[in-house]
């Protein structure tokens, strides 16, 4: 008897049966010159051994084509990045016994004509693109064009809703900047000061979307603390590490909430004035440094996506479409977590 880590084989059920593995194989795909006693045998054993097919092993039986899939990567290396590409390494070894493959492709996703030319020379040789997106006519154009030629599209971390992509694969950054609020005006406990607001880009939805929550909590809720014109980073330390020391300059800073990457530079301003104890410190994602500055006490508290689990829908997503297979839609639900110092996995 196969353990329950066993993938049940044709042999098992036919074993089972007590039935010719050609019986077996006629039962299954439907054909005739089977006896209705053994048709019930073949069933009874598939139904008690719980026997899957094996996807790839079906298609690989009708003379399916393997598919190939890019995954297009902002060029910038910062920690969440980093992750990406590492989960992107994993899945594509699943992707490949499924018959598919990756190429991975980076872009400058600030810039819109850069991202754009990249996205246009794509048609030719993949059958599904991911990418991070920026909302912007001339990218949109881009993957509506893709859509138009029969590709494959969803668009990860960051979305261009109106582009006809088959679906967003991120959290709701809008309710990721509300929590952001609450948790910023939660921490201040009524104190009366700024806000100081730090983005890659307003140009990138996710951005423009927490900015979008943060502010209508803060401003409806927590009336004492005003926010500060963001400040786009382009989530670079360097660029940040000036940003957050220019809106430490101010003696009625209450925190710092970074909509980006590029939270080394901010923690570092913070430790180097002196006043990291003092100022509430709120960014995004779960890191090897994010979590070094949680423990130490710079940071408050981290937004977090699962890159994993954002990467691995990606593929399914796109694998799905065009094997014409059913998806589960709770499965590629990208929820919101959020990090203290003493709840980090």
């Amino acid at each position: 008897m196969n353990s329950s880590f066993d993938r049940v084989t044709l042999e098992d059920v036919a074993q089972e049966a007590g039935v010719s593995l050609a019986t077996v194989d006629r039962v299954i795909n439907g054909r005739p010159g089977v006896h209705d006693r053994t048709i019930g045998r073949v069933e009874a054993a598939i139904s008690k051994l719980n026997y899957r097919p094996d996807p790839a092993a079906v298609r690989l039986a009708r003379g399916s084509k393997s598919l190939r899939f890019c995954f297009v990567l902002p060029a910038s290396r910062t920690s969440f990045v980093e992750l990406l590409s590492s989960q992107l390494a994993e899945t594509a070894k699943w992707l490949e016994s499924q018959r598919a493959f990756v190429d991975v492709r980076e872009a400058d996703v600030f810039d819109p004509d850069i991202l754009a030319t990249l996205l246009e020379s794509l048609g030719e040789r993949y059958d599904g693109i991911a990418t991070i997106a920026l909302d912007h006519p001339r990218v949109r154009a881009a993957l509506d064009d893709l859509a138009a030629a029969g590709k494959a599209v969803v668009t990860l971390v960051s979305d261009a809703p109106t582009a006809n992509r088959l679906r967003y694969i991120g959290i709701d950054n809008a309710a990721a900047g509300r929590t952001a609020a609450t948790l910023m005006g939660r921490f201040a406990a009524r104190r009366t000061g700024r806000i100081g607001l730090i983005a890659g880009s307003l140009a990138l939805r996710d951005h423009a979307e927490r900015r979008f929550g943060f502010t209508q909590v803060l401003e409806s809720e927590y009336p004492e603390l005003c926010a500060q014109p963001p400040q786009e980073g382009r989530d670079d330390n360097e660029r940040n590490r000036a940003i957050a020391e220019e809106f430490l300059q101010m003696p009625d800073l209450v925190g710092l909430y970074n909509m980006g990457a590029g939270n080394r530079g901010v923690a570092a301003a913070l430790e180097a004035s002196g006043r990291a104890a003092e100022v509430i410190f709120i960014g995004h994602e779960l890191t090897p440094h994010t979590r070094r500055f949680l423990v130490r006490g710079t940071m408050d508290a981290c937004i977090n996506q699962d890159a994993g689990h954002e990467i691995r829908s990606a593929a399914r997503v796109l694998l799905a479409h065009c094997l014409k297979e059913p998806l589960m839609p709770d499965q590629e639900r990208i929820r919101i977590d959020i990090f203290i110092r003493d709840n980090m996995p």
